[in-house]
């Protein structure tokens, strides 16, 4: 097997480069649709620029993560827009973080007390 890049140098993703890669994960989509689903999935708490957008684009794009690909629905002008997905490179990074997060949450859990407020529902 081929020498694989080492992704710890990457790792901890940023958020904004976490829900990238995530929302990408199952299937393409085009820039205006990244922006939506990154704020509908962290509940309106992550809002994108368009210049943060597609700064972070360009960076994954050259670190191989995601590439270009066509987007079968084309525009209302009848050009073809652009899409993006996640590569194998990508998905890979994407796994490793989701699996960071998973020890930190099981690391919490195991020396908490009881369950943190934001768990009950209180809002204290």
């Amino acid at each position: 097997m081929p020498d694989q890049p080492d992704l710890s140098s990457y790792s901890p993703l940023t958020e904004v480069t976490y829900y990238i890669l995530l929302i990408l994960s199952p299937q393409p989509k085009h820039g205006y649709a990244i922006m939506k689903d990154v704020q509908a999935l962290s509940g309106g708490r992550v809002l994108l620029s368009t210049g943060t957008l597609y700064g972070a684009i360009k960076r994954l794009l050259e670190q191989g993560w995601i590439k270009r690909v066509d987007d079968e629905a084309s525009n209302d002008s009848g050009r073809v827009r652009k899409a993006y997905a996640l590569t194998k490179l990508g998905r890979r990074a994407l796994e490793a973080e989701v699996a960071r997060l998973y020890r930190l949450v099981s690391a919490a859990s195991s020396h908490s007390l009881g369950e943190p407020a934001f768990f009950e529902g209180s809002g204290e």
